[in-house]
């Protein structure tokens, strides 16, 4: 009876790969936010909505600003539904925003407010609502291949902008004087890939085990290590080193990711297809980087590998508005997209080595905060530096100077003591899949 019943709770590990190519299908549709500069620049055009530089960021501010709440609320849901009905949800609010945005059609910004409630608004907090589920039900399945399933999991998501930019560009071709009706049918198509994902989410039942499997266990000593609570976690200063590093990252790359295709244009020359289409290949290193920089972290170090990220995005940014040369541009667009990709990657791991991996779920969770926060300071800023003047010495400059300042945080960061978390948790040995290592 004892071995039929391990068997039953076995089995589900042979389908759970396809639980991971569900979860990249809402990824795929809700990832596609990252496509945004080919929105902008359409709608700037004076004879689309004319839009300010300033108006055409301040939509995809809204988004990424309201992707915390979102994901704060579908995370407290996810705990008492499970992740099918909250990703369902998500994914359909995504959509439904998409389509509202679709009738902002107008030829000055009068129907600005629409755009920003349909795009900003709600489906920003639609994105939020379904993003954390993947991440937090792969890591369940996946207790083998926590660093290596956290990547992928966050991986689609930044892959979603790849087939999404050079589609949204060809729909704003058939009507260019009005770029919103595109976002019809994207919003449709959303739906769709949310909701067939989402139907197969699930969690793994009670005492899954994975065969053959054995948790290895970390460097550090069972009583040189607990498992932090969130309210232990946040009355450490590591926390909030490691959410002020999230913050930075996204702030510094996403700066570029707003201006991509106007950048492409205006700095090296690119015409409208050939910008759409690098803003799609970029995605690929969006969403390359946060498998890859999950994978060198593992080697170097967290902290090393988030100092790596900023001071090559640093470095970037001040050489990016000098390259004149496509060429150049691209390799310079590719490695900010690469790192930038990177720090989500690397984070949720990150969480687990500093605080445990019992409420790592809850702890990243709240940690999310600093990708609104960087959504919300990097785009008005790099706008508004450029302005319409298009200033992009200046705007690129200071952005990479943050980044390369930026770097002190990360080399300040150690692993939090066990009486820093307070409380009378238990000390526990770490799970560990290689890709988890501390610092």
């Amino acid at each position: 009876m004892s071995s039929s019943r391990d068997a039953a709770v076995r089995k589900p590990t042979a389908g759970r790969w396809w639980i991971v190519i569900a979860a990249l299908l809402l990824q795929f549709s809700i990832g596609a936010v990252y496509a945004w500069s080919v929105f902008g620049k359409a709608l700037a055009e004076p004879t689309a909505m004319n839009l300010t530089t300033s108006q055409a960021s301040l939509t995809f501010t809204v988004t990424i600003g309201m992707i915390f709440i979102g994901s704060y609320v579908g995370g407290k849901v996810q705990d008492r539904t499970g992740p099918r009905p909250v990703a369902l949800t998500g994914g359909i609010i995504y959509g439904i925003g998409c389509i509202l945005a679709s009738f902002a059609v107008s030829h000055d910004a009068s129907l600005l407010w629409l755009l920003v409630l349909g795009y900003g608004v709600i489906s920003g907090f639609g994105l939020g609502y379904a993003y954390i589920v993947p991440i937090a039900m792969l890591q369940k399945w996946f207790p083998d291949k926590r660093g290596l399933i956290t990547g992928l999991a966050v991986a689609g998501f930044g892959f979603g902008a790849v087939v999404t930019a050079p589609v949204a560009q060809w729909l704003i071709a058939m009507t260019p004087t009005e770029p919103n009706r595109a976002f019809l049918p994207l919003g449709i198509g959303y739906i769709v890939l949310a909701v067939v994902g989402a139907s197969f989410f699930r969690n793994p039942p009670q005492g899954y085990t994975v065969p053959g499997w054995t948790p290895a266990v970390s460097g550090r000593t069972r009583d040189a290590y607990k498992q932090f609570t969130e309210q232990e976690a946040l009355r450490t200063p590591q926390w909030y080193l490691l959410t002020a590093i999230l913050t930075l990252n996204v702030t510094v790359g996403i700066a570029l990711i707003a201006q991509a295709a106007a950048s492409a244009r205006d700095i090296a020359g690119y015409d409208v297809a050939g910008a759409a289409a690098l803003v799609g290949v970029l995605a690929l290193f969006n969403g390359g980087g946060r498998i890859f920089w999950a994978w060198v972290s593992g080697f170097t170090g967290r902290m090393t590998a988030f100092g790596l990220m900023l001071g090559l995005q640093g470095v970037c940014l001040l050489i990016v508005p000098h390259a004149t040369n496509a060429v150049l541009f691209f390799i310079l667009a590719a490695v900010v997209y690469l790192c930038y990709g990177g720090g989500f990657g690397t984070m949720p791991a990150t969480a687990g080595d500093f605080f445990g991996v019992k409420h790592a779920g809850a702890i990243y969770g709240l940690m999310i905060i600093g990708w609104s926060l960087g959504g919300i300071i990097g785009p008005p800023i790099i706008a508004a530096l450029i302005g319409e003047g298009k200033n992009y010495v200046l705007g690129y400059t200071v952005i990479g100077v943050i980044a390369l300042v930026a770097l002190i945080v990360p080399a300040v960061t150690r692993m939090p003591r066990p009486k820093e978390g307070g409380g009378t948790a238990p000390a526990v040995e770490v799970e560990t899949d290689g890709l988890a290592s501390a610092d």
